[in-house]
């Protein structure tokens, strides 16, 4: 009898291609990634969001006076045009997306873009006083080569965070990030014969890989602070 032997994870490369249009008199600019079918996401995009089976992220920069009501509706107006079609994940920002800082670990690999004009810490102790918006937003977006279960994707959620709040400090800014930032893990879909996996945090094994290759995403995403 021959024993069967899980594939080996398949690479989790981020090949993203960067969009450009003109909307609002401005050259405006956007990152695709289509990786296609056999990928379960989770992500806190106003597109897309929550867990489920998806083919595309796409990062697209709006206006720094952004004032639309209906961002799920733009956003997929904009996937349409860029060619996509089918399930997918919508982020938005007003920083520049071509300044996307990039990390990778042992098959981990991480795209961030960051626009911190405006930034804070998360549980501030009173309300932030109104001002005028500036660029803002942290986005991120990380995939890995292996399945994992509804909780190790939540897991994974956490560790991408802790790791963008140390990334921020290690630059040296005084925060934990911005109000509006975004997050989208993308794991493979869960097929016979290879591994689930049930844990992400910060000390499993690929919640490390995905802390460290998020880790250089957002360092080099934000620069050193000003």
């Amino acid at each position: 009898m021959t024993a069967v032997v899980p594939p080996r994870p398949a690479a989790a490369a981020l090949p993203v291609r960067q969009l450009s249009r003109f909307e609002d008199g401005e050259r405006l600019h956007s990152l695709l990634w289509r990786p296609g079918d056999g990928w379960r996401m989770i992500s806190s995009a106003v597109l897309g969001g929550g867990i489920g089976e998806r083919s595309w992220v796409l990062n697209a920069q709006v206006s720094h006076g952004y004032r639309r009501r209906d961002p799920d509706r733009h956003l997929a107006e904009l996937a349409r045009k860029a060619g996509v079609r089918g399930p997918g994940v919508g982020l938005m920002t007003a920083a520049d997306v071509g300044a996307y800082g990039r990390g990778d670990d042992e098959g981990v690999d991480a795209v961030a873009t960051a626009g911190l004009g405006v930034r804070g810490w998360a549980a501030a102790a009173t309300p932030a006083p109104a001002m005028t918006p500036r660029p803002g937003t942290i986005n991120i977006v990380v995939a890995l080569p292996v399945a994992m279960t509804d909780a190790a994707l939540v897991n994974a959620v956490a560790t991408a965070t802790e790791a963008k709040v140390q990334a921020l400090l290690d630059t040296g800014y005084d925060c934990s990030g911005t109000p509006t930032d975004a997050v989208c893990v993308a794991a493979r879909s869960p097929v016979d014969g290879a591994e689930v996996h049930a844990f992400a945090g910060p000390r499993s094994l690929w919640g490390a890989r995905l802390a460290r290759a998020v880790h250089q995403a957002v360092r080099g995403a934000a620069g050193p602070m000003p």
